[in-house]
């Protein structure tokens, strides 16, 4: 089978890879249909590295994705050949004490596909992974929609933890497909003002046009001065989304007495700065999240009744041989993409 890999810094190629094989009763053969692009793949192709997860090249990138069910284990009785699928790529272990206490997304044996030291990615022809990450798709759901299942889903999960969101008054500071991704969640179960932030104009306009209140370019204006005279009782949740000081910095202004500031975003660097004065004035909460844990499901019959309309997040789209060229877009922030599909 073919297969795009990273082989340096900035350098994918397509490569010939032997076609995976089921191994175990439990395991299903899937061919690809539609992959995203994600922002962690980006920080793995310009840097390398997302903390301590260091590639090694060459590597195959890619989590985000949907296919077809080619073959099964015989031990596999939620999915069959012929299936349309979205897939979660969290291989968790099931047994270990997080695991048992209902938490399998920070599971201490953890297999993540995409993810150096754990499992390649699914920019390649066909996947092998366990029947428990698969789940079956409705008619009225695309390969494409099923693909931005797994990023719509880290937004559900981030309202989760966030509480009612009913009435809420919030702001998302970063606007990209995360940031998005938040927002829809937001808005669907509740949310009466959405203030959102990003430097890039296109991906603001793209935010109003998805059913935020409000857009702001913190390079072009003080949004902390502007939401705080519309909001002087202030925000009760933030969402920082695109893992940047500033942002961090504009939460704790933004946030009322008793607030929360959930991190969203993946920064680039080992640690926060966070000014003690406010956060233990205001008495702030701070909710860290990791990826999702249990709303991929939710996150699909969402998409499938029509109250998350993810479409237009969908920008760019590509054939498997483009990769490169989707990479070398959305690294770059280039031609206003917001999401960039690679579709085989």
């Amino acid at each position: 089978m073919k297969a795009m890999v990273l082989t340096d810094l900035l350098k994918i190629e397509i490569v010939e890879k032997p076609d995976p094989v089921i191994q175990k009763a439990d395991d299903v053969l899937v061919r690809m249909k539609s992959v995203g692009v994600c922002g962690s793949d980006i920080h793995y192709y310009k840097e390398g590295r997302i903390g301590n997860q260091v590639v090694k090249f060459p590597f195959t990138l890619g989590h985000e994705g949907s296919g077809i069910v080619e073959k099964v284990g015989n031990a596999v009785k939620n999915v069959k050949p012929g299936d349309r699928i979205a897939f979660d790529p969290s291989m968790p272990c099931f047994k270990c004490d997080q695991c048992l206490a209902g938490r399998p997304h920070t599971c201490r044996n953890i297999i993540f596909m995409g993810c150096p030291d754990q499992a390649e990615g699914c920019l390649s022809e066909y996947i092998v992974l366990p029947a428990s990450s698969c789940f079956k798709l409705d008619d009225i759901i695309s390969f494409e929609q099923a693909a931005l299942s797994e990023p719509l889903s880290i937004g559900v999960y981030a309202t989760m933890l966030a509480g009612n969101m009913k009435n809420t008054r919030i702001a998302i500071l970063g606007s990209g497909p995360i940031g998005i991704s938040v927002m829809l969640a937001a808005v669907n179960y509740g949310s009466e003002k959405v203030y959102m932030t990003d430097l890039l104009n296109e991906r603001l306009s793209l935010a109003k046009s998805m059913g935020a209140s409000w857009t702001g370019n913190p390079d072009k204006e003080d949004i902390v001065d502007y939401i705080l005279r519309e909001e002087p009782l202030q925000l009760d949740i933030v969402f920082e989304c695109c893992g940047k000081q500033e942002a961090l910095n504009q939460a704790i202004a933004l946030l009322k007495p008793g607030g929360k500031l959930v991190l969203v975003g993946v920064p680039s660097f080992d640690n926060w700065n966070i000014g003690t004065n406010d956060m233990r004035k205001k008495e702030l909460s701070i909710q860290n999240l990791r990826r999702q844990n249990e709303a991929l499901h939710p996150t699909l019959e969402l998409i499938s009744t029509g109250k998350i309309k993810p479409e237009k997040m969908m920008t760019h789209t590509f054939t498997f041989d483009q990769v490169a060229e989707a990479f070398d877009i959305v690294a770059g922030y280039k031609d206003g993409v917001m999401k960039a599909m690679i579709n085989f």
